[in-house]
């Protein structure tokens, strides 16, 4: 912009000279000196122009326009537009700047209305602000009729500013089908319209095209089309929202070599991409090259260390930024809370929300949302419930905060609770919010509270979400509705999520059957299975007992290439236990680089399946000697083998055993004792266990001691023993069937008939029998 500045010097000599050669010595000083410094300084030369004749001046005029639009007084600019009854479009062109400028877009397209109707043809300086007016506005109609006059008059094709206007103005209107067109028929490109499409698609959600526009743009470009900062700047938030850290890397190689690495806003831009694509030390080396730290800067720094947890790096440059005179914002503060959180530094947590509090830091909307989902990360939900309750003014993301933190901490009834007060109050939730009430339902049972809920979900909900379509999947087949489940499949959009979601389903409710053929099924359709898939297809082979395809999924996975872990490789141990490949199985346990808990306890419970007591009991040995400790799964599986192998002084002692790995026995383990002990004829003793339990035996205890009364002959001691099974359990319908066929099997049929009476008379009846045949 030309600007103005008449010294009292050249005022004096103005006033000597005659009104013919002011004009001329007026646009010398606007075109050579510096402008007024004030508003009040313009208007005094403005007064002076009037009062010396030359107000009609176009030249002036249009200068004048300029500096009041400077002053950001735009209606200044339009009185002295409307001064001048003869306007050309050079003066058009200064009235629509001025209001463009000052972003008075709509009077800037009604001036280009009025030069419309004046007849004075616009030209390529008036084109790209009415259509940057248009986009501003988001006016795509009023765009679309720019763009067929620029056309119709030829303006389009001879000039590259005009065709990169319509560009920025179809972006900006989310039309990024018609920028590209619009962008492909520019005969003359510039940095302009190429910066304009790779921004447009990186803030219209499509990165990966504005990457690859850089990346053309680099490829072909001339000399007047090599990207500047603002363009290099839109392919690094490219990178940072794909996650793209190699692409981000060579685009930082290309800005080092182009000397564009200096820029300040180059230098924030990769700082945000490393700390987007999660690499702290990247991100804090491109931190320290920035000259000028800028809260974007220390706000980013700061937000990726919390990301990973990274507490003491994040106090250490909150405690940096302030030494340096940085004042923290809401924005900051949440980052810190945030990775307190991540950390699960749970005092820490505390104490820096005391800090808050003590030094007054701004605690916007923000800093209380972040306070509430830290205290929810932390599990400390009674503490977070009371903190949202003593707030009154909550938007949706605390209530969404809230709603998943009750989900998370198995508070199932109060996380659907506080969903349906969201649902009253008419609080907008998000995929999350659903996710953890669908979940809630299913660890609940409520069926049909799941299906109001998806009822629900279909009428109101307008976006669909592959993850809220998972867990509707995961609830219906945990509750057994395979139906729907498969139903809901077949009409949805798939990850790979949504196909395990549905072979897990299958797997978990017994059709083992139809999981090994969707995943037959997935393959056929050339989709690639991750980790999931093929522990969940390894248990359904597993159900089945089926060498035959647990061999092919074992052969596809080697074949695969894919890593066995110790989920996948656990997964392999127990299909071919169960399959009766014992050799197998131990030879893929012992070259399993890493075992955990479970992987030993699969180990041992194929042994023990199969009655090869010593060889699990040796495992347990091999385990004892590593530092995995073993649990009550453990003790249950050994237990089992030793009473299948009938040994009882091994049983005893590894029963005594879990009490020094701070196990305690649970009922299946007492069970397991009893039955030990019933086998071998050990009957008195087998009593004395069920005497001594701290907890009330259930029907598999009683059933295990009163069947080894059966099976030994002792039918006084049986009599006895469901007797006490039956005071225990009185509603437990075998108990008494137990004890009327051991009655009739000494001939005691009026004992027999009295406790089928006294079954009727208390409303049990015997369970009917099935035969799968």
């Amino acid at each position: 912009m030309l600007k103005l500045k008449v010294k009292s010097t050249h005022l004096q000599l103005l006033k000597n000279l005659p009104s013919h050669s002011y004009s001329t010595s007026i646009n010398y000083l606007i075109k050579y000196d510096h402008p007024p410094q004030t508003l009040k300084s313009l208007v005094q030369h403005h007064a002076l122009i009037i009062t010396t004749g030359n107000s009609q001046n176009i030249f002036i005029a249009s200068k004048l326009i300029s500096l009041y639009s400077f002053f950001g007084n735009p209606h200044f600019s339009t009185q002295v537009f409307h001064s001048i009854p003869t306007k050309d479009a050079f003066l058009w062109n200064s009235i629509i700047k001025s209001h463009f400028s000052n972003a008075d877009y709509s009077q800037a397209l009604h001036f280009f209305h009025g030069m419309r109707f004046s007849a004075t043809p616009p030209d390529h300086f008036t084109i790209p602000m009415v259509v940057s007016a248009s986009a501003e506005l988001s006016w795509q109609l009023y765009g679309n009729y720019v763009h067929g006059f620029a056309t119709k008059s030829g303006l389009f094709g001879r000039n590259s500013a005009v065709g990169s206007s319509f560009v920025y103005m179809y972006v900006k209107c989310g039309l990024l089908e018609d920028a590209r067109v619009v962008f492909d028929e520019i005969i003359v490109r510039d940095v302009v319209g190429w910066t304009a499409l790779v921004i447009g698609y990186v803030q219209n959600g499509e990165s990966d095209k504005g990457l690859e526009c850089l990346c053309e743009m680099i490829r072909v470009g001339g000399d007047g089309e090599r990207p500047n900062f603002r363009t290099v700047e839109g392919g690094f938030q490219a990178c940072g929202n794909l996650g793209a850290l190699i692409q981000g890397r060579c685009l930082y190689g290309f800005v080092l070599k182009t000397g564009l690495g200096c820029c300040q806003v180059v230098q924030s831009s990769v700082l945000a991409m490393y700390a987007k694509c999660g690499d702290p030390k990247e991100a804090y080396f491109s931190f320290s090259q920035v000259v000028d730290k800028d809260l974007f800067s220390w706000t980013s720094i700061i937000g990726v260390y919390a990301r990973f947890g990274f507490i003491r790096g994040c106090l250490s440059l909150f405690w940096e930024m302030q030494v340096g005179g940085m004042y923290p914002d809401g924005i900051v503060i949440s980052c810190l809370l945030s990775g307190f959180g991540n950390s699960m530094c749970v005092g820490k947590g505390k104490a820096f929300h005391g800090l808050i509090l003590r030094r007054r830091y701004v605690i916007d909307q923000m800093v209380h949302n972040a306070l509430l989902s830290m205290y929810c990360k932390f599990g400390l939900v009674t503490l977070a419930e009371k903190f949202f309750e003593t707030e009154y003014e909550w938007n949706k993301e605390s209530w969404n905060t809230m709603v998943i933190g009750y989900g998370k901490a198995g508070m199932e009834a109060k996380c659907i609770q506080l969903f349906r007060e969201m649902q009253r109050l008419a609080v907008k939730f998000d995929s999350n919010s659903l996710i953890s009430v669908i979940s809630s339902c299913s660890q609940l049972g409520a069926t049909d509270l799941g299906r109001s809920l998806h009822c629900y979900i279909t009428k109101t909900y307008t976006e669909e979400n592959i993850s809220v379509i998972n867990s509707l999947i995961d609830m219906y087949g945990k509750s057994g509705n395979l139906t729907i489940a498969r139903r809901i499949f077949c009409r949805t959009q798939k990850d790979i999520v949504t196909w395990n979601t549905l072979i897990s389903s299958y797997t978990h409710c017994g059709h083992a059957a139809e999981a090994v053929a969707l995943f037959d099924k997935m393959i056929s359709e050339k989709l690639k299975p991750n980790t999931a898939t093929l522990v969940s297809v390894v248990s359904a082979c597993s159900e089945l007992a089926s060498l035959e395809k647990g061999k092919k999924v074992h052969e596809y996975i080697k074949e695969g290439g894919f890593e066995l872990n110790v989920s996948l490789a656990t997964a392999l141990v127990d299909m071919f236990a169960k399959c009766g490949q014992l050799e197998t199985s131990r030879e893929l346990f012992m070259s399993m680089k890493e075992r955990d808990v479970v992987s030993w306890n699969v180990m041992i419970s194929g042994y023990g399946m199969h009655g090869d007591a010593e060889s699990a009991i040796d495992i347990f040995q091999e385990m004892e000697n590593s530092n995995v400790k073993p649990n009550a799964v453990t003790f249950l599986g050994l237990l089992v083998a030793c009473a299948h192998a009938g040994l009882i002084e091994e049983g005893k002692y590894l029963f005594n055993r879990m009490e020094q790995y701070s196990v305690k026995p649970n009922l299946k383990h007492y069970a397991c004792m009893v039955d030990l002990l019933g086998r071998s004829g050990n009957l008195e003793e087998a009593e004395e266990v069920v005497k001594s339990m701290p907890i009330l035996p259930d029907g598999g205890v009683w059933g295990a001691l009163i069947s080894a009364c059966k099976h030994h002959n002792e039918i006084d001691m049986g009599i006895r023993m469901a007797k006490l099974a039956m005071e225990s359990d009185p509603e437990n319908e075998g108990y008494y069937i137990i004890m009327s066929n051991m009655y009739a099997s000494v001939g005691k049929w009026v004992e027999a008939e009295t406790v089928r009476k006294m079954m009727r008379e208390r409303g049990l009846e015997k369970t009917a029998a099935w035969s799968a045949l």
